[in-house]
């Protein structure tokens, strides 16, 4: 059975048993133990799930931004120092609210001659924290609308609107997922809303995803394969099932 295949069943399982033994899913799914171990920790790393003795549960939403912006921290730093490095130039670009693109913004608050649009509280007070700042003559906009009760960031139709009146050099977007099939994916329809508009009203599409993104898929697709021109990624990603395929379909690769 092919991994989709096996995932969309795994989660088909958890919708209607919100818990499930390791048994359960090899009987379900004719596979070995060692299989849905594998598939178990790629669905956790998508946020499907939560392994836990014996077989997963399910859960029921994403991890909060204060839960993400603590995991594999090292991971993202190193993927928004690699990527500043590439931005060191005037540019005016897209960012949407995540735990990378909060690393990053750190990391862009110390370039000069950047032009920051962004929804999110967190990329704001990167900017406005950083007594460098106002000597390197960074502009930061942000988009109005109604708040997000997810993150500390602004969300709705009056964001999408707001993104819409913007074309910029590039858009920088950290998805909770990226696999070739299905490109750059969401847990959130509403984010996924934002991060569509921003790719579409971008010139090039820049995606930060930690090796722990690679080769898996969340719920919404937003963007393309085909439609991301630099993948910025961990060194270690090239040992995830499907970084291969992922790596052929988009434009540019940045390991960090």
């Amino acid at each position: 059975m092919w991994l989709e295949a096996r995932h969309q069943r795994i989660q088909a399982l958890l919708e209607r048993l919100d818990r499930v033994t390791t048994d359960q899913v090899v009987d379900e799914l004719g596979v070995s133990r060692e299989t849905v171990r594998r598939d178990f920790l790629e669905l956790e790393a998508q946020g499907v799930l939560k392994r836990v003795h014996g077989g997963a549960v399910r859960i029921f939403d994403e991890p909060s931004i204060d839960k993400r912006i603590g995991i594999r921290v090292k991971h993202k730093q190193s993927i928004a120092r690699a990527l500043a490095q590439r931005l060191n130039r005037e540019l005016t670009v897209f960012m949407d609210a995540g735990s990378t693109t909060t690393l990053l913004a750190r990391e862009l608050a110390h370039l000069s001659h950047l032009t920051i649009i962004t929804n999110s509280f967190d990329a704001v007070a990167s900017f406005t924290s950083s007594p460098e700042n106002n000597m390197r003559e960074n502009r930061v906009f942000f988009l109005g609308g109604e708040l997000s009760q997810r993150l500390a960031a602004t969300t709705g139709a009056s964001t999408i609107a707001e993104i819409g009146r913007f074309h910029v050099d590039m858009a920088l977007l950290s998805p909770v997922a990226v696999d070739a099939a299905y490109g750059a994916t969401s847990f959130d329809h509403n984010e996924a809303l934002i991060a569509r508009a921003m790719a579409e009203n971008a010139r090039q599409v820049v995606v930060l995803a930690d090796y722990g993104k690679i080769g898996i898929r969340s719920r919404e697709s937003y963007c393309a394969a085909s439609r991301i021109d630099l993948l910025v990624t961990n060194a270690n990603a090239v040992e995830r099932p499907g970084y291969r395929e992922l790596a052929g379909a988009v434009s540019e690769v940045l390991l960090a």
